[in-house]
């Protein structure tokens, strides 16, 4: 399991792959954070916060992660390296961790690098250190489990074609109807009565509620549930095919 997990770090690396994701992620918000004037300009907004980034970075990986994830098994299945994969003496549940593992390394390596985002804001403060830290930590942990989601359902709709572009607007698809598509379903009239229990099925009110600071057990099983529901489907998958 740790050699397979190695091997598909390495592969990120040994092309652009790796450091494509990690360029792209910290220039599209260091872009809208810092130099393109708007809403989102911290600058142009006069607040030591980083709330611009945590709301930016849920729509940046709605594109990245589905990108990252679309070759793990697609790839594997169209090349015919599955079957030899499937030889081994490993079992199909930890070929799907290690792949899961890898690509969401990748996307926590993505995270880190914004620490500077952190440290520049902490040092702009009218008072140097005037910053919500329990607001700030709550953010970077509600996205952490974030992309955790994302990484997971796009493994599983890289696990059910062989084409990785397929694979990118499927589990690009389900990224947007779990981070803001339940939110839409929700405010439609006839689903009134429900209303509340739909949008708990979506991300994002989870996602905001973590942000604030509150790290509440029904947010935090909501969010290692889904993922492991879309792990356990993607080795079922796997042992189907």
């Amino acid at each position: 399991m740790v050699s397979l997990y190695l091997k598909e770090v390495r592969g990120f690396f040994s092309g652009l792959t790796g450091y494509l994701v990690i360029v792209i992620f910290l220039l599209l918000n260091g872009m809208f954070l810092w130099i393109i004037p708007g809403e989102t300009n911290i600058l142009d907004m006069g607040l030591a916060n980083l709330n611009a980034l945590f709301q930016l970075a849920p729509w940046v990986f709605l594109f990245l992660v589905p990108a990252i994830t679309m070759r793990m098994f697609a790839e594997e299945r169209r090349t015919g390296t599955m079957e030899m994969l499937l030889t081994r003496p490993i079992t199909e549940s930890k070929i799907v961790i290690s792949k899961y593992l890898a690509a969401y390394s990748l996307v926590i390596l993505a995270i880190v690098p914004t620490l500077v985002y952190f440290y520049s804001v902490w040092q702009l403060g009218t008072n140097v250190g005037n910053l919500d830290l329990g607001a700030t930590l709550g953010s970077y942990l509600g996205l952490l489990f974030l992309a955790a989601i994302y990484t997971a359902i796009g493994i599983f709709t890289s696990s059910v074609t062989e084409n990785q572009i397929v694979a990118f607007l499927f589990g690009m698809s389900i990224c947007f109807l779990f981070f803001i598509g339940f939110d839409y379903i929700s405010s439609i009239p006839v689903f009134s009565s429900i209303e509340l229990v739909i949008m708990n099925i979506g991300i994002n009110e989870h996602y905001n509620s973590i942000s604030r600071g509150v790290i509440d057990l029904g947010d935090l099983i909501y969010f290692v549930g889904v993922v492991a529901i879309f792990i356990l489907a993607t080795t079922v998958v796997v042992k189907r095919r």
